[in-house]
């Protein structure tokens, strides 16, 4: 009953304590040899929704060229608060933290704002990067609240830089962390090439949200899937969340293959998920993408409006699917745009502090 009634909080705060009070051996966590340099990500996905676990994996890779020299150290999700009783053990001036990007920062996700706050608190004399995120506090009174806190605790920090990876984020993170540093780019897992030459194309792949984002109606999927069948002769059914916890590395990138190879082989994949869209970009496949119930898929579709094989669809309709549908049958893919320079600026505010 006791620990029901305290907030999670105070529970966080007393855990770190503990692993602090622990030698350095005694944590999970391989000591760096002395002459290393790192960069760490926290908030590391390891757990099932393959949005997360590219991001992690862009992110990793993204630092290993920003930063050739140091070794790049995971911090999984769920050690979080073992994590930073460990980096504060060994961390050295040069070191470099970061946060992992995605759709996470706000009140939707109580406890993976707590943790995000947990590292920027106890990192205050290192840079921390938090990676390009969709930003979303609810117009509430926990909204508001959450908001209030959020602030308070970014901006005490001297060296945080804020990447929003839409314009809608990059607004309010302007608005309200005057503060910090902020700068616009995309999620970083449109970073990645993961295209490949004659992939054969056979059928559609469905890939449907089924959880609190959701905008799609059970009428309106009913409609989309019949639709689908009519066009197609049939679909399959995926999906970017697989489930699980504690996944291994290992097991993270082998999930990660698999569905950007069955991606390359499809003729269409419907999606209301972001990265189902941004999976279909990095593989060049065309894509019928749907609105879910806040604006990261509206507004990450800005980056990539170029591409004619990824058509969005903000109305449900009828007609516009089964023209949109006939359209990316025949639909040729070019050639993807690399965003990568759309990361100078970023790369030009960390070489010239170094």
């Amino acid at each position: 009953m006791i620990k029901k009634i305290i907030p999670f909080s105070v529970k966080a705060k007393l855990l770190l304590r503990r692993f602090q009070s622990k030698p350095l051996q005694a944590l999970s966590f391989k000591p760096p040899k002395q002459t290393e340099k790192r960069a760490y990500i926290f908030l590391a996905a390891d757990y099932g929704n393959l949005g997360d676990v590219a991001i992690t994996y862009a992110q990793h890779k993204f630092l290993q060229n920003l930063y050739p020299d140091y070794l790049i150290t995971e911090i999984p999700i769920s050690k979080t608060i073992e994590g930073i009783a460990f980096v504060k053990k060994i961390l050295s001036s040069t070191d470099v933290v970061t946060t992992v990007g995605g759709g996470n920062m706000g009140d939707l996700y109580p406890m993976i704002e707590h943790f995000r706050q947990m590292v920027i608190s106890n990192f205050k004399s290192n840079r921390v990067i938090s990676f390009p995120q969709t930003i979303d506090f609810g117009d509430t009174h926990i909204g508001r609240k959450s908001l209030k806190k959020a602030i308070k605790v970014y901006s005490k920090h001297p060296n945080l830089i804020l990447l929003a990876r839409e314009q809608k984020s990059y607004d309010f993170f302007k608005k309200h962390f005057t503060t910090n540093t902020i700068i616009k780019v995309p999620d970083i897992v449109l970073t990645l090439d993961k295209t490949a030459e004659n992939s054969k194309r056979d059928g559609a792949i469905i890939c449907l949200r089924d959880d609190k984002e959701k905008k799609l109606n059970p009428d309106q999927e009913k409609k989309l899937l019949s639709l689908v069948k009519e066009k197609f002769g049939g679909f399959t059914s995926r999906d970017t969340h697989i489930g699980g916890a504690n996944i291994s590395l290992n097991g993270r990138v082998k999930a990660l293959e698999k569905i950007w190879s069955d991606f390359r082989r499809a003729e269409v994949v419907i999606t209301d998920r972001l990265h189902g869209m941004i999976f279909c970009y990095i593989t060049n496949t065309p894509a019928l993408v749907f609105l879910n119930n806040n604006h990261k898929i509206k507004s990450s579709y800005a980056w990539i409006d170029h591409a004619k094989h990824i058509r969005l669809m903000e109305n449900f309709s009828k007609e516009d699917i089964n023209e949109s549908l006939e359209f990316l049958k025949t639909q040729k893919v070019t050639i993807k745009k690399d965003l990568l320079p759309q990361y100078t600026e970023l790369k030009k505010i960390i070489s010239s502090k170094d």
